[in-house]
């Protein structure tokens, strides 16, 4: 039997941003590969270290309120936005229950790969480099299991995640609230990016181990998204 043509252009619909979803990934893959490419994070982190390491180290705007006060913050709000779940307020009341678990879910599927991939790098942070006053030399975050001789454990940005993990937040409000989907997601980016140069005026990160949080982060939640409308798919 022949699909109607509402039901067609339903379907092309959902589709056409998941496809476009997927581009920006991979546009955001090769951006980031491209930065790495170019060997730039050693050179940027200068813009704050000498060999004395990061004046700006225990900085206590940039230690208090951009490190602790905004990770109690974003947990604050997972919190917040899973009590949402079930006492929807706010652009929440526009999703249906399935995309407001799809929403937190997301938040907390991307911090979580951020921290196994980090759990599992044997990068160190720039104030450990022997440039900087510490005791590691330079190795690409790309020579997994090679150690530098410093900590290990900084690659990617973890604090950047406070931001970037919200990310995945996007997809969960796109269909319903386009809006507030886009609102989100510029604010996300910003925090994130925000947080991401913070730690690295303090010397804890690279721009690249940014640049690789929002990759993991944005993807991750593209992931979810994907999953959950398989899911509707298979229901239909």
């Amino acid at each position: 039997m022949q699909s109607s043509p509402s039901l067609a252009l339903s379907a092309n619909a959902s589709s056409t941003p998941t496809t476009r979803w997927i581009v920006i990934s991979l546009i955001g893959f090769v951006l980031a590969s491209l930065w790495d490419l170019a060997g730039q994070d050693v050179a940027m982190a200068r813009w704050w270290g000498t060999a004395q390491g990061f004046a700006l180290r225990d900085n206590h705007f940039l230690v208090t309120y951009m490190h602790e006060v905004m990770r109690m913050l974003g947990w604050i709000t997972v919190v917040v936005l899973s009590i949402g779940v079930w006492f929807p307020f706010g652009a929440l009341r526009r999703l249906p229950s399935a995309r407001r678990v799809q929403l937190v879910v997301g938040i907390l599927i991307a911090l979580a790969v951020v921290a196994i991939v980090k759990r599992s790098s044997a990068t160190s942070c720039p104030w450990d480099l022997q440039l900087f006053g510490g005791v590691a030399d330079y190795v690409s975050h790309w020579r997994w299991g090679v150690r530098d001789g410093g900590g290990g454990h900084c690659f990617p940005a973890g604090h950047a995640a406070a931001g970037f993990a919200f990310l995945g937040g996007y997809f969960a409000l796109y269909r319903d609230a386009p809006r507030a989907a886009r609102w989100w997601l510029a604010i996300a980016l910003v925090l994130g990016l925000a947080l991401g140069i913070g730690q690295q005026m303090r010397g804890a990160h690279y721009m690249s181990h940014t640049l690789w949080t929002a990759w993991l982060c944005w993807t991750s939640g593209l992931a979810v998204d994907a999953i959950v409308q398989r899911r509707k798919a298979t229901q239909i």
